[in-house]
């Protein structure tokens, strides 16, 4: 693949406005989305088939109110149910999804609710995702932090209390290559008791040198299960290619890690069916994968640098609150993540509900911890964000508030023997 172009504080060039100009009007221009590049791990799975399956067939302007109480009265909720509970005919029931989601919350996870943070290591990409502040014609500030950098922000963090850490970069091979992410992660490792990594999707000997690094877990979002739309998202890089990135879940479960995490982002595409596809993602591999922890989050679109082009699908807080009932209903023993793109109003009801894990301490900068957790003013440089988030309270706040609403704040709950 070519060169990328990373933009720091000056411009982008002629030749570079030229080829970003070329891959938003042509897309004969753009690399096929669905051929696997050089060095992309291929293997033999059929969860993709199954997944999309049901995604590319579900309608669920055919369910009804009666499809919707038949699936609330079953004890054990089945794919066509779990269709029926994401549906508009669901929206009336809500409430009775909300009691029922509860109590199986509270059947499998009992009163708790786990707490940790993410720390962006670096912020350099390579990908061409326009809805992204991070992609690679963004001008923004970018930063890779040393090592040293890392033990210190992580150190910074660790002082807080908090027991488990989230490293995440930028999609840039070139900046943030696997021996790095995984120095990172033997630092980390020093400070907290759970890590897992949110990076670009890599192959299973990669993720295995990351789990022997210290890595616990790994997320990665999809984004968006419309193939057709996710094409016209990704224009340029690695992520550009769907099915290697539907596929990292499963490479890092053959590369040892204990956990998996999914997610789509809300409101790229249509909200419905890339929840479908999500969970259905996470039922399929559970099943292959039995011993593995699974999880999902619900993020939703959030402003970004540079950008007031988004025009994300309406996914309000009622549609949110339906898809996290519907997952806790489908998937009572997965766990659920509800990250601070919300409000606090919202991850304060939500954990009540069907959440079972939430950030606290939060920035989607880089090298800006010192400055947000300790108020001192900082002389160096730090990198820009990813995105607004709306949530902002430090751990301490987050614990006391989750405490107060009669819940028990778990800040780790893995012992290494």
């Amino acid at each position: 693949m070519e060169n990328q172009f990373f933009v720091d504080s000056e411009k982008l060039s002629e030749k570079a406005l030229e080829k970003k100009h070329r891959l938003e009007t042509d897309p004969a221009s753009r690399t096929n989305h669905m051929e696997y590049m050089e060095g992309m791990e291929i293997i033999d799975s059929d969860v993709c088939k199954n997944v999309m399956s049901h995604f590319d067939s579900y309608d669920y302007t055919k369910y009804t109110a009666r499809d919707v109480k038949a699936a609330l009265e079953h004890d054990v909720c089945s794919i066509e149910d779990f269709k029926a509970l994401l549906s508009p005919a669901a929206e009336p029931f809500l409430e009775k999804m909300a009691q029922k989601a509860r109590l199986e919350t509270s059947k499998h996870f009992g009163n708790t609710v786990y707490i940790f943070t993410p720390i962006y290591i670096a912020n350099y990409c390579e990908n061409y995702c326009v809805y992204c502040g991070f992609n690679c014609y963004n001008d923004i500030k970018r930063m890779k932090l040393s090592l040293e950098q890392i033990e210190h922000e992580m150190k910074v963090i660790s002082d807080s209390g908090m027991e488990e850490i989230l490293i995440l970069t930028g999609e840039s091979r070139a900046k943030s290559d696997v021996k790095y992410i995984g120095e990172a992660c033997k630092i980390a490792r020093k400070y907290f008791r759970m890590v897992g990594i949110e990076i670009y999707p890599v192959n299973t000997d990669e993720y295995r040198y990351l789990h022997e690094c210290g890595v616990d877990y790994v997320t990665v979002f999809q984004e968006t299960y419309d193939t057709d739309k996710y094409e016209t998202l990704h224009l340029l890089g690695h992520k550009r290619i769907w099915p290697y990135r539907f596929n990292a879940q499963e490479r890092a479960l053959m590369g040892g890690m204990r956990g998996v995490a999914f997610s789509a982002l809300l409101g790229l595409s249509d909200f419905r069916k890339d929840a479908l596809a999500s969970a259905l993602h996470v039922y399929y591999l559970q099943r292959k994968y039995p011993y593995a922890e699974m999880s999902l989050s619900c993020p939703r679109l959030r402003p970004i640098i540079n950008n007031d082009k988004i025009n994300p699908l309406d996914v309000h807080e009622t549609q949110l609150c339906q898809i996290l009932c519907a997952y806790r209903i489908f998937l009572p023993f997965v766990g659920i993540t509800v990250s601070s793109r919300e409000s606090a109003e919202f991850r304060n009801g939500i954990v009540k509900i069907a959440a079972t894990k939430v950030s606290a301490g939060v920035s989607t900068g880089v090298g800006d911890h010192e400055e947000k957790y300790e108020g001192k003013e900082l002389s160096g440089e730090q990198g820009d964000e990813q995105f607004e988030i709306a949530d902002g309270r430090t751990l301490k706040k987050m614990y006391d508030d989750i405490s107060g609403e009669g819940l028990q704040p778990v800040l780790n709950d893995y012992l290494y023997v």
